[in-house]
């Protein structure tokens, strides 16, 4: 039974209150480090408003206080958002309208893709609706208050809330593992590969996001080379036989 949009809405209001309260965490040391190059509480709240990116925001924090170039940025931080927003396409229906594809990719951060990506079959736009509720706000509101906090609350403290970063990508990369091997084999070759990246010569002299660009793109277009998806046609057909 096909899911309808209210119910997909529901369900991904419900699988994003835990990102969303871990963005409200986390974007604690963002709002620090906006209170340290001088942006009051509104500033950071806006600025985590349209751009709901931690590394992003690091970068364009970094990029604002050394009044550097922003090609980096664009070019090197931000690259991953392509290529995430590339891979969610493949997942939407081919009649889906431009409005709807351009408000899904407002905020495609890596939390909301890996919960996006592990839906089975076409991705309901209103899944990734519902799934936006919380953590946008969140993490408006975290930097706000981390901006507030910045006086009062030591850096180190603050830096401490980033640990629930990690706890959401492991709850994210976790399941899908343990139900498909190929799954967990990349995961798997990406952790040794991203370890190897910091001691081969060459790569290990790159920035870490160059290091994640690269890595990503060659692991990602080795699993679809090797381990392609079934569209549903085919799926239907090897169901059939």
């Amino acid at each position: 039974m096909k899911e309808s949009n209210s119910q997909a809405f529901r369900r991904g209001f419900r699988d994003g209150i835990p990102i969303g309260l871990g963005y409200l965490a986390v974007s604690f040391s963002i709002g620090i480090a906006a209170r340290n190059i001088g942006l009051n509480a509104f500033q950071g709240f806006l600025m985590s408003l349209l751009n709901n990116a931690s590394a992003g925001e690091y970068a364009g924090l970094t990029v604002i206080a050394a009044n550097s170039p922003y090609i980096e940025v664009a070019l090197i931080t931000n690259a991953r958002y392509l290529l995430m927003s590339c891979a969610m396409s493949q997942r939407l229906s081919p009649d889906l309208s431009l409005g709807h594809r351009l408000l899904m990719s407002y905020d495609i951060t890596d939390e909301l893709f890996g919960i996006a990506i592990s839906r089975p079959g076409t991705l309901n736009p209103y899944y990734t609706y519902g799934a936006m509720v919380t953590p946008l706000p969140g993490w408006a509101f975290g930097t706000m208050l981390g901006v507030i906090a910045g006086n009062i609350m030591s850096p180190r403290m603050v830096s401490a809330f980033s640990v629930a970063l990690f706890g959401m990508f492991i709850a994210i990369i976790i399941p899908p593992s343990k139900q498909n091997k190929v799954v967990a084999g990349l995961v798997t070759l990406a952790f040794i590969s991203s370890f190897a990246a910091t001691c081969l010569p060459w790569i290990s002299t790159l920035s870490d996001g160059t290091r994640t660009i690269i890595l990503t793109v060659v692991l990602s277009a080795g699993a679809a080379f090797f381990f392609p998806i079934p569209t549903e046609d085919e799926t239907s057909a090897s169901t059939k036989q």
